[in-house]
Formats: C-alpha cells, structure tokens, sequence
C-alpha cells in the first residue's frame, strides 16, 4: 500500500498540473460517472492529502481517494486511454491526464465531510498542522507493541511498513516494546525523524532511511534492488547481515503485517535512544 510521501506527491502533482485549469473529467469504467458529470468542465481548486487520503478539490466538491493496495494515478499525453474499463477517473486539461485506476475508493463528498475525513486523521508528519501531541496521547496510553501503533492511521497518518521498520531501527527500539514505556525524548526523536524521511521521500519519490557511512558506495556493496526503490536498513532484508553489526534481520508476521528488525541492534525490552544510527554522518 503507498505510504503518505505518494499522496502528498500526487497532490503537489495534480495542483502544479491542474490548478485553476477547466478540466474534463470522466469515469470510461463507469463506476464514478455521476459524480464525474457534476464536476466536468470545472478549474480545479487545489489537492491535498492527510495521511493516505488524497482530497482533490473543486467547486462542486471534493473528490475522496485511497489508493489501497493496488491503486494507481499516473499522468499521461492525452491520447484514447488503453483498458478504459478499468479506468475509474480521468482528469485532463487538454494536454496531460491524470489516469486513476483500482483505488480502494474514489467518491465525491462534501466540504463538511472533507473537514470530518481531515478532523479524523491522526497526526501526518507532512503537514505543518500536525499536532505530535495527539500520537504522543495515543502512545502513551497504549499497551500495544509500539510498532502496532506506529502503523496506526489515527496517530500516525501516512506511516506504512517502510517507514516503520525504519524508524524503529534507526532508534534501537523493540518492534513489541509497550507503546507506553517509549520514553518522551524518544517519542519526539521519532516524530523529527518522520517529518525528515518522508518529508526528503515527497521531494525524490522513493524512500531512503540509510546514513551515508552505510550507503553502498561506503560500504562496498551492491545498490538495493527492490520495486519500491532507496536504500533501507531492515525492510525486506529478512536474513541478510545488518549493515551497523552484520547480525541477520529477522522478520515475523506482526498484526497482519511483516515486521522486519535487527534482533542485535534492537535487543527485547530495548526502550530506544533519541539519537539514530548513523547520526555521526549526515543524519
């Protein structure tokens, strides 16, 4: 599932693109041609995004995505569109087209229900609105593995499994450590931390969590090759050295989700420290 950095991509991407422009807009697979006739040959107001929810905004209305799993909006020349039966949106100006195929969901709400979806989010480290009090409360109230709430939307809006993995070996913490022994020096050395990773993964389009001491050109290795790009420390590194101590990466299945740490650099119990690895480089 995309993590926040690409909703709040496509946002910038679609306002750049778009904004104040007349668009055509139509729904070739059908399932959103209503709310489609309504908005045709309207300029767009702007997009946004709060966590994983893109709100792209026009006068009648705001059109709600989540991409889910397999969601994709990608931008193209005008041409006829290839496969338009699985072709849920398409917004153009003429020239370019945003191409929306398999969101979790695509509706058209109201400015009140625009403010609820926003209201309702937990914190996202992307936007300077973002109140790190309210994941703090959520944190320290939870006897959940800190890790589980880490993947929670209402209190980390836009934090999937990359940048969980990451954050929490970056700062030495158990994955299961109670959420609530995280220490508040830590809590807040995280949330810094989020704002900088995904923050830097909005301006390149991929995630990188590595210090330059342990990127491949240091260390005398290979690039990371994997679809979702950048060079991280335990994501989908199950049984290979870490790169700080060379101790394999373990992984198990955490709330329906992988988990993926290193069993050295994050011992049981380990309670975290606020500053991260790597931290004597660039980070």
């Amino acid at each position: 599932m995309p993590e926040g950095h690409v909703t709040h991509r496509l946002a910038r991407h679609l306002t750049d693109t778009f904004k104040a422009e007349p668009l055509r807009v139509a729904s070739p697979q059908g399932r959103f041609a209503e709310a489609a006739a309504l908005l045709d040959g309207e300029p767009l107001v702007g997009a946004e995004s709060v966590g994983k929810h893109l709100l792209v905004d026009f006068v009648p209305g705001t059109v709600w995505i989540h991409l889910g799993l397999i969601g994709k909006f990608q931008f193209t020349h005008v041409f006829p569109a290839p496969n338009p039966s699985t072709l849920r949106l398409r917004l153009s100006d003429g020239v370019t087209a945003a191409d929306l195929r398999g969101p979790q969901w695509c509706r058209l709400i109201t400015a009140a229900e625009r403010a609820e979806v926003v209201a309702s989010s937990g914190p996202d480290p992307l936007r300077p609105d973002a109140d790190p009090a309210r994941a703090w409360a959520k944190v320290r109230r939870s006897r959940k593995p800190f890790a589980v709430v880490l993947m929670d939307q209402a209190a980390f809006a836009g934090v999937g499994n990359i940048f969980r993995a990451e954050v929490l070996f970056r700062h030495r913490i158990d994955p299961l450590l109670p959420a609530q022994d995280l220490p508040a020096e830590v809590f807040d050395a995280v949330w810094a931390d989020l704002v900088l990773l995904m923050g830097e993964a909005v301006e390149v389009g991929r995630i990188d969590t590595v210090a330059e001491e342990h990127m491949p050109q240091a260390m005398g290795r290979d690039p990371r090759v994997d679809r979702h790009g950048g060079e991280v420390y335990v994501y989908r590194r199950a049984g290979l050295p870490c790169y700080v101590c060379g101790t394999p990466v373990a992984t198990t299945e955490l709330a329906g989700r992988h988990l993926y740490w290193c069993p050295t650099c994050q011992p049981s119990g380990a309670r975290g420290e606020a500053e991260i690895v790597g931290a004597g480089a660039d980070r």
